[in-house]
């Protein structure tokens, strides 16, 4: 008999390390760095060259394709005078705000959608439609309702970023095991200790790609309202800027907006939703895909 309860403490043992995620040894710093942080400037480095080739085989005029020098003293000319700094500032604060309150709508939108079959059947397929939407269609309409204002541009944020929340949060909910929910039920576990301890947690991985989805429609919304609507209350923000640089026919600075919105583009997702993701995946044991 001891003998049996020793094999029996074992393969506990041994099933509970199997369930445990894996403490494999974290890379130091540098070595995570060098991993993370090379291959793109590499990749950026490469596209350099090949713009310099480009340019200087003189395919296309002057005004078309402008040296990388050229463009990089437009970047700096915008720094300089501030305007670089003003012009982020503007967008980057109108995404940021209109995507939080995006998170705040879309939310509880999504769970209602996920629990509730009545309210599926009613607007599944309409947010599914509103998410292939290309989010510009809403530009005229804002336009029309709501004045060349601050009111327009949150408009057409929120209908760009409000269908892929929801939808990424509906689907993570969808790939729950029906289990947990019930042994939430079990415990006594009302509505909105279920939403709050066992849902949205158990979700988790869908709703963040839900977030990061909503976050580039967000943006994407944004610099097509700011290309299109344009009147001195909304001030300049990247998308006026990149309307200026066209009428202006000036390459230069049409592809030095480019380049500022590319950058808030990847600095987000580095610095905010990748942290995020990796947490979640390290959480789960799924250190492979890290």
């Amino acid at each position: 008999m001891p003998r049996l309860d020793t094999d029996l403490a074992a393969v506990g043992a041994g099933l509970d390390a199997l369930d445990a995620p894996s403490q494999e040894q974290r890379p130091s710093p540098w070595k995570r760095f060098l991993r993370t942080a090379v291959p793109p400037l590499i990749a950026f480095a490469l596209l350099l060259g090949v713009w310099q080739l480009l340019w200087a085989l003189a395919l296309w005029p002057e005004y078309q394709l402008p040296a990388p020098a050229t463009v990089w003293g437009s970047v700096a000319e915008a720094i300089e005078t501030g305007r670089a700094v003003e012009v982020l500032w503007t967008s980057v604060h109108r995404a940021v705000l209109g995507f939080l309150t995006a998170v705040v709508i879309a939310t509880p939108l999504g769970l209602l959608i996920a629990k509730v079959r009545v309210v599926r059947a009613a607007i599944g397929s309409l947010l599914t439609g509103l998410q292939s939407l290309p989010s510009v269609a809403w530009v005229p309409a804002g336009i029309l309702w709501f004045g060349a204002t601050p009111a327009t541009i949150y408009f057409v944020v929120l209908m760009g970023s409000v269908p892929s929340i929801a939808n990424g949060l509906v689907a993570g909910v969808d790939q729950i095991p029906p289990l947990l929910p019930r042994v939430g039920q079990a415990l006594g576990a009302g509505r909105l200790a279920s939403a709050r301890h066992i849902l949205l947690p158990a979700a988790l991985p869908g709703y963040l790609a839900g977030l990061k989805q909503g976050w580039a429609f967000s943006w994407r919304s944004l610099m097509a309202a700011e290309i299109i609507a344009t009147s001195p209350q909304l001030g300049e923000g990247l998308g006026q800027y990149l309307h200026n640089g066209s009428s202006l026919n000036d390459i230069s600075m049409v592809i030095a907006a480019i380049f500022l919105i590319l950058l808030v583009g990847v600095g987000i997702e580095l610095l905010v939703f990748r942290p995020l993701e990796r947490a979640v995946l390290r959480a789960r044991g799924l250190t492979g895909a890290l």
